[in-house]
């Protein structure tokens, strides 16, 4: 892709950006297609986000345990499990996992629109195809995010306590006192869940801007999937170190 083609690329998906904003009006259709979404993209990802979760609470922690026993500061493994979920880890994991489970299903489907003729459709009974099958998809990811980093922490942080606790041997009263002392409201619960928020709005205009000017062949649909994952992984990566560096100085 050329220069000239890749700066207009990034000129249309900022207008359709806007376009979604413009077009998320609170109208009754609006809520209904946004509690559908909500629950397709938001509740069906639990099952794969508490998988991960627990295993990469167990996994930080073991390493973290090992890491400090070096040092002889094993008591502190909780603010190593605490301070790298909420700041780095829950919000990036818990958006990839998005990506590759809600993501490629909203861009499969927008392009499966674009294939079978269903957006011109919309379009030609004076109905709006951004206000009806992307600002909903958009305003549910930017809810259901936060709420899964939430979850994922919270499992992770579960199984980090069960192996650090009732495997490893540390005491339970200095886990959940060291973490407590270590993880700041203001300045890591909100921050996480502010990351999270845009890492999900992110996500969903990637794919939805990816599906909606797919190709309208089946060929097309699986190419756009594709880009929409590979593309909204890269931008959650890249948006995490620019957050990182402005928020955790």
């Amino acid at each position: 892709m050329s220069f000239v083609a890749s700066v207009r690329s990034l000129g249309q998906a900022g207008l359709f950006s806007l376009s979604v904003l413009r077009a998320s009006a609170p109208t009754r259709d609006f809520w209904r297609e946004l509690v559908r979404e909500i629950y397709k993209i938001g509740a069906r990802s639990l099952p794969i986000v508490a998988a991960g979760g627990a295993f990469v609470g167990l996994s930080v922690t073991l390493l973290g345990y090992r890491a400090l026993e070096t040092y002889g500061a094993t008591s502190q493994v909780s603010v190593l499990l605490g301070l790298g979920l909420y700041r780095e880890l829950g919000p990036v994991l818990t958006a990839l996992l998005f990506v590759g489970r809600a993501g490629s299903s909203i861009a499969a489907e927008l392009g499966l629109m674009r294939a079978t003729d269903q957006i011109t459709a919309l379009g030609l009974m004076a109905i709006d195809p951004i206000a009806k099958a992307v600002a909903p998809r958009f305003w549910a990811a930017v809810i259901c995010v936060p709420l899964l980093t939430a979850f994922f922490i919270s499992l992770a942080i579960s199984a980090g306590y069960f192996e650090a606790v009732h495997v490893i041997g540390v005491d339970a009263g200095t886990f959940w006192q060291t973490l407590k002392d270590s993880v700041d409201f203001s300045k890591d619960y909100c921050i996480a869940f502010l990351k999270a928020a845009v890492f999900g709005g992110t996500a969903a205009l990637v794919a939805s801007y990816v599906g909606f000017h797919s190709e309208p062949t089946i060929e097309g649909t699986s190419v756009a999937t594709t880009r929409a994952v590979v593309n909204a992984s890269l931008l959650v990566l890249m948006f995490n170190f620019v957050l990182s560096a402005l928020l955790f100085r």
